[in-house]
């Protein structure tokens, strides 16, 4: 369901956003080089591989440049309307 956003940052831009899509990968660096010695899966993840849990999309503002999650500016719309 879609929501109205306001710039918590800004507090005036409601209509110009970006909406960032997040696509975490998990991979297993050299520690001197800094390459890619391995990627994963979530099915094949190490014990000690903690999977992403952040949010799949972030909002920027089109305005000022503010990047946050997404319920902040649904927040700031709704404390703003109410």
């Amino acid at each position: 369901m879609a929501s109205p956003y306001l710039c918590p940052n800004c507090k005036t831009n409601r209509s110009r956003f970006n909406i960032i899509e997040q696509v975490a990968k998990s991979v297993k660096l050299n520690p001197q080089s800094g390459e890619v010695v391995e990627e994963f899966t979530s099915e094949n993840l190490e014990p000690f591989h903690i999977p992403y849990k952040g949010p799949s999309q972030k909002v920027q503002c089109a305005a000022c440049g503010l990047v946050e999650d997404e319920q902040l500016f649904i927040k700031r719309a709704e404390h703003q309307n109410g």
